[in-house]
């Protein structure tokens, strides 16, 4: 009898099984069938047929599970939810949803194998987010919020809450204290003093300080500013960037980068498009 093929909940529970793992086989939960082989740096082979949307699933998450190699400080990846015309946001600010179902849901996902959620205050302010996995399964992140003069009210989600461990990184010199610990409630980090060409945010000593308390696999959910510091920065592994069908004529850009005179100054990473069923994904590897 030919093997039933893997569907999506099934792909995610493999996922899941990967986070961290190499050089293994990967087994169907409810059958103990070899499914999946990691062998290394990220390639993988399905040993078990599988349908088109799981394999989408598994060829977008299990790069993002593998280890990471000796010496490398973090590995990031950034996302930003746009329309058609690369909007994120109107003139005011409105931007939930511009997203569908399905899309919300591979945020969530991401959110399920990354140490750490990375937002923006101005994101956190508007959006009120709480940063948690639950549209999938999987553990919540630590929350980051950026928030250099304390502006996300006290009030929000992430500092009231208590579904997950928060650090509001505010402005001051970083003092390393190992090892660092995070509570299980918010944690004030001093740790943003002035940055370069009027930036920000200043991604490099961020993903050192996160680092320092064992949050090596990040994930830069928003905004567009703070995704755009990071691209700037050169520290993006990966790029997730899912686009919506709708145009919104007007409104806040999803990227803020210098300005370039020729085309062949663009970036161009290695990518993969992927249809999440409501949204577009691009998935762009900047590794």
């Amino acid at each position: 009898m030919a093997a039933h093929p893997l569907d999506t909940e099934t792909a995610w529970q493999l996922v899941l099984q990967a986070v961290n793992r190499s050089n293994v086989t990967l087994a169907v939960p409810e059958t103990s069938e070899a499914a999946v082989r990691l062998n290394g740096r990220g390639a993988w082979h399905l040993l078990h047929p599988a349908t088109d949307k799981a394999n989408d699933l598994l060829s977008l998450f299990l790069p993002l599970c593998r280890p990471l190699e000796d010496g490398t400080v973090s590995r990031v990846v950034g996302q930003l939810g746009q329309s058609l015309d690369g909007r994120i946001a109107t003139a005011t600010g409105h931007s939930r949803f511009i997203n569908g179902a399905d899309g919300i849901t591979h945020l969530h996902r991401i959110r399920a194998v990354s140490d750490a959620v990375v937002v923006g205050a101005g994101t956190a302010t508007t959006d009120n987010p709480r940063l948690t996995v639950r549209r999938a399964q999987g553990p919540n992140p630590v929350r980051v919020v950026i928030d250099r003069h304390r502006r996300v009210p006290d009030s929000h989600h992430l500092f009231t809450d208590g579904e997950a461990p928060t650090l509001r990184l505010v402005a001051g010199t970083y003092r390393p204290n190992r090892p660092a610990r995070i509570e299980s409630g918010v944690t004030e980090v001093p740790c943003l003093g002035p940055c370069h060409d009027s930036e920000t945010v200043c991604p490099t000593n961020i993903l050192r300080v996160l680092a320092d308390f064992g949050l090596r696999k990040v994930f830069v959910e928003g905004g567009g500013l703070t995704v755009s510091a990071f691209l700037r920065a050169g520290v993006l592994d990966r790029l997730h960037v899912m686009v919506a069908p709708m145009i919104i004529g007007s409104g806040r850009p999803a990227f803020s980068l210098p300005e370039i005179d020729l085309l062949e100054d663009a970036l161009r990473p290695r990518s993969q498009l992927v249809n999440l069923g409501s949204d577009m994904l691009f998935d762009l590897d900047f590794s």
